[in-house]
């Protein structure tokens, strides 16, 4: 069962002095899985809120492991992902709250590496018979 996400921000409730949201989410529940790249486990999101006036900051921490497959040898491997962004949002008298789980999606996948290698000097595939250059020398 999806976890419920819980990255609201109650505008009438937010006290003077700010307040902290920490949540776990599943990542099926942002739909941020590609074919190469997938979170392995929940992010942890924490977001540290504050207000002047009709201005509102969000410092967003996201922290999560992720499975991916390398872009050179097409091997599995996990490394993790930490990503720290400040968002403002501009509020207007009547509006109430605040839904912070787009821009964490987006920011999310925002971090995801272009070209995700094992490590940097992987080898990769040889061209001609597809033998994987990190394991073995091909006969090629």
């Amino acid at each position: 069962m999806p976890s419920k996400i819980l990255l609201k921000i109650d505008l009438n409730r937010l006290p003077a002095e700010g307040l902290v949201l920490e949540e776990n989410i599943n990542a099926s529940d942002l739909d941020t899985d590609s074919e190469f790249i997938k979170a392995n486990g929940p992010i942890k999101v924490r977001a540290e809120v504050s207000r002047i006036t009709n201005a509102v900051t969000v410092a967003l921490e996201m922290n999560a492991a992720l499975k991916m497959r390398c872009g050179r040898c097409l091997e599995d491997f996990e490394a993790p992902l930490k990503k720290g962004v400040v968002l403002n949002y501009f509020v207007e008298s009547s509006q109430r709250a605040i839904d912070l789980t787009p821009d964490v999606r987006e920011e999310f996948l925002l971090a995801y590496p272009m070209n995700p290698l094992c490590s940097p000097g992987c080898k990769g595939l040889c061209p001609k018979c597809g033998q994987n250059l990190n394991k073995q020398k091909c006969a090629c």
